[in-house]
Formats: C-alpha cells, structure tokens, sequence
C-alpha cells in the first residue's frame, strides 16, 4: 500500500482516538511514519508529562492502530 494511504489511516485512527485523551486533558499529534512501519507521535497537554503515558501509547494507541493498520509495527512518542 502507498506510503500516504497508510498515513491517512493513520491520521483517521488518531482522530477517532483523541476525544478519549482529550478527556482526561492530554492529546496525541502524528510526526512520521517511517519506511520500517513505525508511526512517530508526539503526546500533548497531560498526556505528555504523565507517568502513564507510555501504557496509553502502547496498550491504546499502538494495540489500536496495529488492530486495523497491518502496516504499522509499532507506535513511538518523540
């Protein structure tokens, strides 16, 4: 599949995962998606301090997007 095809899914996923993080007052925001399948995020407002961050990165964001995006490997915060 075409590189940008797979970063639009990727955006649509994030889109449909925020309203979650927004509720407890943090965020994510996409940076890349490297040719080795992983999507670079970046979390915003409480999500980017908090000592939970890296179980919402990988129980809900990369177990969420590696469940409907085959070509996601795995998902790292910068």
């Amino acid at each position: 599949m075409e590189k940008e095809a797979v970063i639009k899914r990727i955006k649509n996923v994030l889109l449909q995962i925020e309203p979650y993080l927004k509720a407890d007052g943090g965020g994510v925001e996409f940076v890349d998606f490297t040719d080795d399948g992983v999507v670079l995020v970046k979390l915003t407002g409480h999500c980017s301090d908090c000592p939970h961050s890296t179980q919402t990165l990988k129980n809900g964001i990369e177990r969420t997007m590696k469940s409907v995006i085959p070509e996601v490997k795995s998902v790292e915060k910068v």
